[in-house]
């Protein structure tokens, strides 16, 4: 029962931005905001503990205000008018990774709207793969994937990540994967992050060694002046074999990018929750 409410609450939410204005997206996040107050918490811990402004919180509200009005309009966005939501910046890194013929590896994270970056892209030159962690409700899950796919993407789940990644890169075509999640001691290193020790995923990085897939940054992230996302690639992250090295050079370039935009990052993860052994806990 609990999930069937969870879905029609998330329909509902969907049904009212898809025919809303902006403002009401606002009004939902500031109701998140209201509703789950350790969300702000955990943003305002992370804050303090990498020295970043407090009142990026702030920031944080309105950016997922912007990517759930982006998130709903998404079946009405076409090739016709995708242009008026983003741009391209850096494409010809994109072009260089391709020319390499071993496939492309996005190594991006939740900055920005990472939901149009990937559906647009499909509209703009050519459908891509995106891996995807299952939500918990199935229901919500399934609405969700079918929007993601609503532009010719093509999902890979958890269970079919390795054979579905390396046959995609196998044929020159791009796989997005998300980095900025905190990962477990069994399955990730310590690197720097915002001068923190902080444990990330080592997968990405064997697959771009393993395979020799061109590696690059990519992140739609709002402009302000423009009044729509520019989906800007980054130069290719050149892989040197050794794992620890490779991930702290994926690592640094996210970093970089969310000091761009600190406001449009998801402060709200608790990205440092795996301490080195012997350190007390951040949260």
């Amino acid at each position: 029962m609990l999930r069937w409410l969870e879905y029609l609450l998330a329909r509902g939410v969907l049904a009212s931005l898809a025919v809303g204005p902006p403002a009401l997206a606002r009004f939902y996040a500031g109701l998140l905001d209201r509703l789950v107050p350790r969300l702000r918490r955990i943003a305002l811990r992370n804050l303090a503990v990498t020295g970043m402004p407090i009142q990026t919180a702030d920031g944080v509200y309105e950016s997922i205000a912007r990517l759930l009005y982006g998130f709903a309009r998404l079946p009405q966005i076409n090739q016709s008018n995708v242009h008026q939501w983003i741009r391209y910046e850096g494409f010809e890194h994109f072009e260089e990774a391709q020319r390499r013929g071993k496939g492309v590896l996005f190594a991006t994270g939740h900055l920005g709207n990472w939901e149009l970056s990937a559906y647009a892209h499909a509209l703009m030159t050519e459908p891509m793969y995106v891996v995807v962690r299952p939500l918990d409700n199935p229901r919500i899950d399934r609405l969700v994937e079918q929007r993601r796919s609503g532009s010719g993407n093509r999902i890979i789940g958890k269970k079919d990540l390795l054979r579905g990644v390396l046959k995609a890169l196998a044929a020159n075509e791009a796989v997005g994967i998300l980095l900025d999640q905190n990962a477990g001691l069994d399955d990730g290193v310590f690197v720097d992050f915002f001068g923190l020790k902080a444990s990330a995923n080592v997968g990405f990085t064997k697959l771009a060694q393993r395979t020799g897939a061109a590696v690059i940054p990519g992140f739609a992230v709002w402009s302000p002046a423009e009044r729509r996302y520019i989906l800007r690639f980054y130069p290719i992250v050149e892989m040197t074999g050794d794992i620890v090295a490779d991930t702290q050079s994926l690592q640094a370039a996210l970093e970089a990018a969310i000091r761009e935009y600190p406001d449009q990052w998801l402060w709200i993860h608790r990205r440092w929750k795996t301490r080195p052994p012997g350190e007390p806990p951040l949260y």
